[in-house]
């Protein structure tokens, strides 16, 4: 029997659904949104849940009252040995509870730790130890030991770039800052038109004031004055609301990773963000570009990296941006002009911190980086910077 066929209902007069762009590209209308669409059950979101990496986020405080209850076992064990020795012979734990009581109970808690040092050194082992303060002395070890092997990598912030109003055109202002410019032709405006009426971007997205500059009757400002006034604005913006959200001090940041592919100034963007903040001189920074859409991650991976370096943990502040001034494409070509109508203003900053202490308040936890490198001609010249 044949295969039954279906025809499925096309409607090819719906266009992508557009939103301003002055929050997120992810918000809906009360009338598009249907409140049964994310009904999960609580059962299966429970089921969802890792709880291994649950455990280990809490691991810091378990191990802390593992300690309390290993210092209250021993100190039960040195009361019941005083209590077995005084003179009137009473039960065990019917001491009187008094300062000379406590003054004894501290003495000779020092002495069982003396001789249980000297016992270790001596290659006695822990005789001295009852069984129940072995069994959570191992059980500590073992957790401290499992701790170690861990090496999580924590978000403990994240803050994305809001630009100021006068920065946001619509698209017929794009299309009058390229017409501006005197260089396209007709059929390169017209071209890029339709990337703008089909690219699903809003009518508030956000341009440099070296662009927007061109609805005054200028031309486009590419200069490296003007770029860098541009990745200030950005850069500054989201580094300040990254620290306060992490609730941490740019005194605390030990690695800083800059990314932006294609405004590479001297000093670097880092160097900027160091002198700007006030940072440590000690910190590792490093400033990658030429990298392309994927620098994001890979600045994350090696924040991860160079954070688990470190023997007693630290903080990172992760930056990625793409400054648009001086990347502004005058020519004729079809290729090129794309990049004209798609790219805006925007970016991006993460504070990181691998210290187990950071894991109850962190977003989320960074279980996997992974990173493939194109090696043939193909992604080589997939994105390839020219003169114009």
């Amino acid at each position: 029997m044949a295969p039954e066929q279906r025809t499925t209902h096309v409607d090819t007069q719906a266009e992508l659904r557009r939103v301003d762009s002055e929050t997120d590209m992810s918000v809906m209308s009360e009338g598009d949104f249907d409140p049964n669409t994310y009904k999960v059950r609580r059962s299966r979101l429970i089921g969802m849940v890792n709880w291994t990496h649950v455990v280990v986020t809490h691991a810091p405080q378990i191990l802390a009252f593992g300690i309390v209850v290993l210092i209250a076992q021993l100190i039960n064990q040195v009361v019941m040995d005083l209590s077995s020795k005084v003179e009137h012979q009473a039960s065990p734990g019917d001491l009187e509870f008094s300062l000379e009581t406590i003054v004894a109970v501290l003495e000779e808690t020092k002495n069982l730790l003396i001789n249980i040092y000297k016992s270790i050194a001596e290659s006695h082992g822990l005789v001295l130890l009852s069984p129940e303060v072995k069994t959570t002395a191992i059980v500590l070890i073992i957790g401290g030991w499992l701790m170690r092997m861990d090496n999580p990598c924590y978000l403990l912030a994240f803050a994305n770039f809001h630009a100021p109003d006068d920065w946001r055109v619509s698209h017929d202002q794009i299309i009058q800052m390229m017409k501006n410019q005197e260089c396209f032709t007709d059929k390169s405006i017209d071209f890029m038109t339709k990337i703008l009426a089909n690219s699903a971007t809003g009518q508030a997205t956000a341009w440099p004031p070296g662009m927007t500059q061109s609805l005054k009757g200028k031309k486009a400002d590419r200069s490296i004055e003007a770029s860098r006034k541009e990745a200030e604005a950005v850069i500054f913006t989201i580094v300040e609301d990254a620290l306060k959200k992490a609730k941490v001090t740019a005194k605390e940041i030990d690695v800083l990773v800059i990314n932006c592919s294609l405004f590479s100034p001297t000093p670097s963007l880092c160097a900027m963000v160091i002198s700007k903040f006030g940072m440590r001189s000690d910190i590792a920074s490093y400033n990658l570009s030429g990298m392309g859409c994927g620098a994001s991650l890979i600045s994350v991976g090696l924040a991860k990296d160079l954070l688990q370096r470190r023997n007693f943990g630290g903080k990172a502040l992760v930056v990625s941006t793409e400054i648009i001034t001086p990347n502004l494409y005058h020519g004729n070509d079809r290729g090129f002009l794309i990049q004209n109508t798609l790219f805006r203003c925007g970016g991006a900053a993460m504070v990181l911190s691998n210290k187990w202490t950071d894991g109850r308040k962190a977003w989320y936890k960074l279980l996997n980086t992974v990173r493939v490198q194109g090696n043939d001609l193909v992604s080589y010249n997939a994105v390839y910077e020219t003169q114009c």
